[in-house]
């Protein structure tokens, strides 16, 4: 069977690659070279370097589409993964996140539905930065499903996410396929049109679709050069900089870490098994890890001194908390993860430690966003 993977030289993608290649599948990668992913010489990655003898690259934008039209000859599974994935950044290079997850998107299934092909399956990447805040418990409504928090309350430092029906502070509880969808940023906006444009027209068509709705992903191959997206790699190169940690809000918003194995795992059984077949699955842990532990936990692994700040500050539009209900996926497919946060935060570091130190680019990005009134 042959493969085609957009974005396929990204962090997931290469890691992607690499597996289908050991299961005898051929793989075809469809990638720009992101200089924000890849650095100044993209094809100097380590992304890069490690597909490069081993899939057929086709240097290409899916925004172009002679690219794609190139890359989908015979071609039985698409994989597309390629997307703009920074949040914040989502919020202001907004034209730049709509032409590629979106218009990139229309241009594959553009293809797909009026020239001749051989695909007979699609798995597309989602996020669960689509649901934004997720599923609450409040103890007068029971499960409710928050919208945006208000500026108002965040500058009198009370983060905490209210009941849309009462103003009471409500708990987070994991968040299933079902919940409602309410994405807080561009990103997540354009990642449930890219899951909504795929599953129309695969079913339109016949071609199966798999919507899979990945949680915080990391791991070794995560870029250290992207100041946008991955708070581990955004850490881990402060720290490595010698530069302190600035915490937003009051450091215990949390999030579902994934370790990139078993997002791997989970993307294979989902190309593999009819019973994924025109679905949508969370892929994470289930398990919220609050962002002061990350942090105090990274620079404990990587015998360091810097400073740790929970500054009280925020992002207008970020999520407070959001972690998985597996239920969907262990049932459907049988995945349960096999990394918990400890284990794979260990071998991240182990990685990251035999990495090239990279320039810290994160106050630029931080500068970027109280230019457009984002960051206060």
């Amino acid at each position: 069977m042959n493969v085609l993977i957009t974005g396929g030289a990204g962090f997931i993608g290469s890691s992607l690659s690499l597996k289908l290649l050991e299961e005898g599948y051929n793989v075809k990668v469809l990638d720009n070279l992101s200089v924000q992913i890849h650095g100044g010489v993209p094809r100097r990655s380590e992304l890069y370097l490690k597909i490069k003898d081993k899939v057929e690259f086709i240097y290409g934008d899916v925004r172009n589409k002679e690219d794609l039209r190139t890359a989908l000859k015979g071609t039985d599974i698409v994989v597309h993964l390629a997307a703009e994935t920074g949040t914040g950044q989502s919020m202001y290079e907004i034209d730049k996140y709509i032409e590629v997850n979106i218009n990139g998107t229309s241009n594959l299934l553009d293809l797909i539905a009026n020239e001749p092909n051989k695909v007979k399956k699609l798995v597309v990447a989602s996020s669960r930065a689509v649901y934004g805040e997720g599923k609450y418990i409040c103890q007068i409504h029971g499960e409710v499903f928050p919208g945006q928090r208000i500026e108002e309350n965040l500058s009198q430092k009370d983060f905490n996410v209210k009941c849309p029906h009462c103003g009471e502070s409500v708990t987070a509880i994991s968040t299933s396929e079902d919940s409602q969808i309410q994405p807080s940023s561009i990103y997540g906006f354009t990642k449930y049109g890219q899951e909504n444009m795929c599953m129309i027209m695969g079913k339109a068509l016949g071609i199966p679709v798999v919507g899979l709705r990945y949680q915080n992903v990391y791991g070794p191959g995560q870029s250290l050069k992207n100041p946008y997206t991955g708070i581990l790699s955004i850490f881990s190169t402060r720290i490595k900089n010698g530069n302190d940690i600035n915490i937003f809000e009051d450091g215990t918003e949390s999030r579902d870490f994934v370790y990139i194995e078993d997002v791997i795992t989970a993307t294979v059984k989902a190309i593999e098994l009819d019973k994924a077949n025109y679905q949508v699955f969370n892929v994470g842990t289930g398990v919220a890890t609050n962002v002061l532990k990350v942090a105090t936990t990274l620079v404990k692994l990587y015998e360091t001194n810097v400073d740790i700040y929970v500054s009280g500050q925020y992002r207008l539009g970020d999520i407070r908390h959001n972690f998985a209900d597996l239920s969907l996926i262990y049932d459907k497919l049988g995945f349960s993860p096999q990394y918990d946060f400890e284990r794979g935060i260990q071998h991240f570091v182990n990685w990251v430690n035999q990495q090239e130190i990279e320039e810290d680019h994160y106050e630029k990005a931080i500068l970027e966003m109280k230019e457009k009134g984002l960051y206060k």
